[in-house]
């Protein structure tokens, strides 16, 4: 008996552990909250650009790698050093509102039209800035012989709009240097978050001219404004990169900050920085060879990049560059489309084969219902049902013992101060009421992966960000602002207690009691979306155990040694 509820109390000791841990976490970091100053105007027009990023932009340097290496000097040419004053670019089309720097042709912003900074703000949330609060930017330039510097390009005009009836929008960048036409196009598509990024190189020269493509993000060590204490856990913040020998690897600030990340190279691939419900990546051409590198630059920034194969541009001959750069939230239909495994970057953890149907499932479910919050319900019912023949065990097991504990707290009373014949009694007594001492607790424990797995699918799923349930849960990814589901859940697991059989040892017995006061004071800052997951859970376990317990307890059988269907 006493081993039995010690392996029922581990996975809830666990779980308890891990709820510390992650709220502590919670409330010991700072959110980055945009402020009426996050914003600034140059010019009149242009939004989160400093006289400082434009000044220094960091650099795109590629590190040495066999015969491919080179800089890209990011320092102002003399004709512009003095001109602090230019306008940025702006683009906004149906999904996202950039601004580029005609310096360089970076992108210094990057706001996202169709979700919000807050569920009733009318402010777009910002996923790239450059600003006093953030620096986060998308990078990219061509390395021409080896030395180019950055270049400083004439655009056409400084404002485009894709408008209504337009299902493409192209931003065209021109400059000369030394003989070569430089045409650097960017091409947005509606509804779309992938951007083409494309060098048209023209070599009116005499003599060849070698030319390769880089892409870097960089990012410096602010908080993920998207996650925090206003959501109730943190995500993983930092780069992550793939190639067909490792599909997705993680690389955390502090190894960027160390130096101890591995140049590679590999045909294909992508690089990305991740946050919490929102993604940034470069995806070079898929069958070409990539080098794959993270550095700091001038502003101490953690830079992901990738530059590709050096090409070689003959006299009078024309060669293109290009890649693809993504900014947007992780949806996993629009990432698949970008490159292969960038979906991958929905980080379910090590339960992601799991995960990944059960969103699969819980995406068809909404394409019927329209509701995510009903969703959530409905897919919640569908893995109890799968899962009831293993439920069923554990609660017929656990009503055994119920009905059956004043036999055993006989014998432990009339064995007591013999704790070997005491053990030895209570094995008989199992033998003959064909008890498994274990038989509530295995199931439980074979069933806690996929509830795991439900759990860090809702929690990563930007579907629920700002996506209402019904009354007054308006937002699935928040805490319930009256926290009424949180005593729901924690008065459906005190009801589900009540079912169990009582523990023998008046310390567990405590402690048992303990845990949903402990469960609902965690869960008040839980997003709805998993809130409701865990009542909809409670309540069916509440159902099932109590139909279950019903039957055990009226059955004439139990307690003479007969084995109950």
């Amino acid at each position: 008996m006493d081993v039995k509820r010690l392996i029922l109390l581990i996975p809830l000791a666990v779980l308890a552990y891990l709820l510390v841990v992650q709220w502590s976490q919670d409330y010991s970091q700072p959110v980055d909250t945009p402020s009426s100053t996050e914003i600034v105007q140059r010019n009149g027009s242009t939004p989160e650009a400093t006289q400082e990023s434009t000044q220094d932009d960091g650099g795109l340097s590629v590190p040495s790698s066999g015969t491919q290496q080179g800089d890209i000097d990011d320092s102002m040419p003399a004709e512009e050093s003095e001109t602090d004053s230019r306008d940025f670019i702006a683009v906004t089309t149906d999904v996202l509102d950039v601004r580029i720097d005609p310096f360089g042709g970076d992108i210094l912003y990057a706001a996202l039209p169709q979700h919000k900074l807050s569920l009733n703000a009318e402010r777009n949330y910002v996923l790239l800035s450059d600003n006093q609060l953030r620096s986060y930017v998308a990078r990219s330039g061509i390395q021409l012989n080896d030395e180019a510097n950055r270049i400083a390009y004439s655009p056409e005009k400084t404002k485009y709009v894709l408008h209504d009836g337009e299902e493409k929008l192209t931003v065209d960048l021109s400059a000369d240097i030394n003989g070569i036409d430089i045409t650097k196009r960017l091409t947005f598509e509606r509804g779309s978050y992938a951007v083409e990024v494309n060098y048209y190189l023209a070599n009116n020269t005499e003599e060849p001219v070698s030319a390769r493509f880089i892409g870097q993000l960089a990012r410096d060590n602010s908080a993920d404004p998207s996650s925090g204490v206003a959501i109730g856990m943190n995500s993983y913040l930092g780069a992550a990169y793939s190639t067909p020998e490792e599909r997705y690897q993680k690389v955390d600030f502090e190894t960027i900050q160390n130096g101890e990340f591995s140049n590679r190279e590999a045909e294909g691939g992508w690089v990305a920085m991740i946050q919490h419900y929102f993604v940034s990546a470069w995806a070079p051409p898929q069958d070409q060879q990539n080098l794959y590198y993270a550095s700091t630059d001038s502003r101490n920034r953690n830079v992901a990049a990738f530059a590709g194969p050096i090409q070689q541009i003959s006299p009078e001959s024309e060669a293109t560059l290009g890649a693809t750069l993504y900014m947007g939230p992780k949806v996993q239909d629009h990432l698949e489309q970008v490159a292969p495994n960038l979906e991958l970057t929905v980080d379910y953890g090590w339960l992601w084969f799991i995960a990944n149907p059960l969103f699969w499932l819980l995406d068809k479910i909404h394409d019927v219902v329209g509701n995510w919050g009903w969703s959530i319900v409905l897919l919640t019912v569908l893995v109890k049902l799968v899962l009831f023949p293993l439920s069923a065990k554990a609660y017929k097991s656990m009503a055994r013992m119920r009905k059956l504990g004043p036999e055993m707290q006989r014998l432990k009373e009339q064995y007591g101060d013999d704790r070997q014949k005491m053990s030895q009694e209570m094995m008989k007594f199992y033998q003959k009421e064909k008890i498994n001492p274990l038989g509530g607790c295995l199931p439980i424990l074979v069933q806690m992966p996929v509830f795991i797995a439900l759990y860090w699918m809702l929690l990563e799923s930007v579907e629920l960000r700002h996506a209402p349930f019904m009354f007054w849960i308006q937002d699935l990814s928040i805490k319930d602002p009256y926290f009424i589901l949180p005593i729901l859940m924690g008065a459906s697991m005190f009801v589900q207690q009540l079912l169990n059989p009582t523990p023998p040892d008046p310390m567990q017995a405590k402690i048992m009691k303990m845990l949903p006061i402990i469960f609902t004071f965690f869960f008040l800052w839980f997003p709805a979306g998993l809130v409701i997951y865990w009542v909809v859970n409670n309540i069916i376990s509440v159902a099932q155990q109590y139909l279950i317990t019903r039957q055990i307890e009226n059955d004439p059988n139990v307690g003479k040694g007969k084995r109950t269907k």
